[in-house]
């Protein structure tokens, strides 16, 4: 594979291959025959939205990082359904950890799968070191601007990003002259997702959603995606959605389910909402040091748990939910 061009891009070699085709036109396609216009109700449990969703060997992709709206009682769904030979867009940490430590990964387009001040996720490095995931490095940016691409329909975008580092010996990016300057740049597959995956402040049951706080990729995401599977911490009715059509980030046409998941983003974070819950955090990274830990967490907090009402009452119940909602208050 040639990693980089004088000159106008060399049609004549054989265009790089990556996990989820940059073939925009077959997106394209797909949508038009998939997704319609008509205002129907999707409101479903996460246990519905999995099974019709999402089926092994899928390319999923959750948005955002670090345990900010993580998407966490889809995950956990995931996991309890045991969706197999996943490729996952990996910029979580949470949601990607718990697919990776149940080995339901095979391939991982990655950024970065860490705990800010805590460290890089243990999972995720004896995953690899075992050989039991392959992985592509990019950076945070290029994986945004990836699905801008699929979500604008061109299949690549140029940009400036990751020149001069090891990333595009492995992850298929072409560094190349631009024609009309000169300058260095690089040209980023579209990223397409068979599913989509987005935790949000509020939702009506049609799907079109709204978020507080950082916004993060999820307009792109969620114009990237094949399917599209929302979790939301309120179902609102629509009337209170269009009194603030501006906050819709993610309009009813692009979802396929919309679940409610109240503290869906627990032990993570909510934007004016709840705190993280830090003990709970700890514990669980105190577990994850070791394989058999994790299989340990797996089992008392996802196997053992029918759905997310019974996550919840298992990790301090609706009581404990006040408190982290009465420290983001206070913050």
């Amino acid at each position: 594979m040639k990693h980089h061009q004088e000159g106008p891009f060399d049609t004549s070699q054989d265009p790089p291959t990556f996990v989820g085709s940059p073939d925009v036109e077959v997106f394209r396609s797909y949508l038009r025959q998939h997704k319609s216009f008509d205002l129907k109700e999707k409101v479903m449990s996460e246990h519905e939205a999995v099974a019709r969703f999402v089926s092994d060997g899928d390319y999923i992709g959750f948005e955002l990082y670090g345990t900010v709206r993580c998407p966490m009682s889809i995950a956990r769904e995931i996991v309890r359904q045991r969706k197999k030979h996943l490729k996952v867009l990996g910029q979580g940490i949470l949601e990607v950890d718990l697919l990776l430590a149940a080995g339901l990964v095979d391939y991982m387009d990655i950024t970065y799968v860490g705990y800010e001040v805590y460290g890089v996720s243990p999972i995720l490095r004896r995953a690899v070191e075992q050989g039991k995931v392959r992985t592509a490095d990019w950076s945070n940016g290029a994986i945004a601007w990836r699905l801008k691409a699929a979500a604008m329909g061109v299949p690549f975008i140029p940009i400036r990003s990751m020149l001069g580092s090891e990333m595009l010996k492995t992850n298929g990016a072409v560094a190349m002259t631009d024609p009309y300057t000169g300058l260095e740049v690089v040209l980023l597959p579209a990223l397409v997702l068979d599913v989509g995956i987005i935790h949000v402040h509020r939702a009506d049951p049609y799907g079109n959603a709204q978020i507080d706080g950082i916004q993060g990729f999820a307009a792109e995401l969620a114009r990237a995606s094949k399917k599209l599977i929302i979790s939301a911490e309120e179902i609102v009715d629509p009337e209170e959605i269009r009194k603030y059509p501006e906050r819709t980030i993610i309009p009813y046409f692009l979802v396929d389910a919309v679940v409610h998941a109240p503290f869906g983003s627990h032990p993570g974070e909510m934007a004016y909402m709840y705190e993280r819950d830090e003990p709970h955090l700890k514990m669980y990274l105190q577990k994850i040091r070791t394989e058999e830990g994790a299989q340990e967490y797996l089992e008392e907090y996802v196997y053992s748990t029918a759905n997310h009402e019974e996550y919840i009452e298992k990790v301090g119940g609706w009581d404990r939910m006040k408190v982290l909602s009465k420290l983001a208050v206070k913050r």
